[in-house]
């Protein structure tokens, strides 16, 4: 179980989020197979859904993160909603490619930077805020602090890690938000460029041992602020097989009709958690009934 906290400095000058999401990462690691640097770039995408989900103001509003930047992990996508459960995918979990010069993993090289990062909100009643900007970097964290600089004027400082050991297992992974709010004065600034430069990694600061509270503490020193959100996110899919027969029954019934296969059986599988849903030709006769 992965573990957030939400702090403002106690002046109302900076926001800090910060999560440990091991767990999520390790769970769609288990999920999906996905080759390591795949691992790596969907578990950053998972853990920064996951932070922009808490800062939803509805409940039942959700907001979906999707990059194409035209790599061989192709598209790649999570969806967080306002407890920061979060699930994704990448419609190419499996990619080898050189680690870089420096002996990371190639994230960039996997997601492309030819290409789009989408940042969607939904609140399931108006229509959808989309806002959309070119990668800059394919990393991610970068680019997201590009995203709310371009899209919503908000200063963003953004980190994310994930740490994948020689057997592919997650050994770390997490990420840190924080966000200057209106009329905040330079000193405050100049503090909070000194603090992050001197932050080592995120998954150097997980893998010691530190906990979302020391990490919050290093970004945050000099200043004194107050918790104002814990959650404990997981790696959540909420498909069900009635999902899936709301979905067949938007077909028509010709179309519906065709697609048992030669043993007369639909399968679907949930692309977010790859749970299998099959029906036979009497299911598919029985939802046309309820049409």
């Amino acid at each position: 179980m992965g573990k957030l906290i939400r702090c403002l400095t106690t002046d109302a000058t900076v926001m800090a989020m910060v999560l440990d999401s091991t767990d999520i990462v390790a769970r769609a690691e288990q999920i999906h197979q996905p080759s390591a640097v795949v691992t790596a770039a969907l578990g950053r995408l998972l853990t920064a859904a996951s932070m922009m989900g808490v800062m939803l103001k509805g409940r039942d509003d959700t907001v979906t993160l999707k990059i194409n930047g035209g790599g061989p992990a192709g598209v790649v996508m999570a969806v967080s909603d306002s407890e920061g459960y979060v699930r994704g995918y990448a419609t190419q979990p499996v990619v080898e490619i050189p680690l870089k010069p420096n002996g990371k993993l190639d994230v960039s090289g996997a997601l492309g930077t030819e290409g789009f990062l989408y940042v969607l909100r939904d609140n399931g009643t108006t229509e959808p805020y989309v806002g959309c900007v070119p990668l800059v970097t394919g990393e991610i964290a970068e680019d997201l602090t590009t995203y709310y600089a371009q899209s919503e004027q908000t200063p963003t400082v953004c980190a994310l890690g994930v740490l994948v050991n020689p057997d592919l297992s997650v050994k770390a992974a997490g990420g840190l938000l924080l966000q200057l709010l209106p009329f905040c004065p330079e000193l405050v600034i100049d503090q909070v460029e000194k603090n992050i430069a001197a932050l080592p990694p995120m998954t150097a600061m997980l893998s010691e041992g530190l906990t979302p509270e020391d990490i919050v503490k290093k970004a945050l020193d000099g200043f004194e602020f107050d918790i104002l959100d814990e959650y404990e996110p997981t790696y959540r899919c909420n498909c069900s097989r009635d999902r899936v027969e709301r979905a067949l029954m938007t077909l028509k019934p010709d179309e519906l009709l065709t697609l048992p296969n030669e043993e007369g059986v639909v399968e679907t599988t949930c692309q977010f958690c790859d749970a299998v849903y099959s029906f036979t030709e009497n299911d598919l006769k029985t939802l046309l009934e309820k049409n």
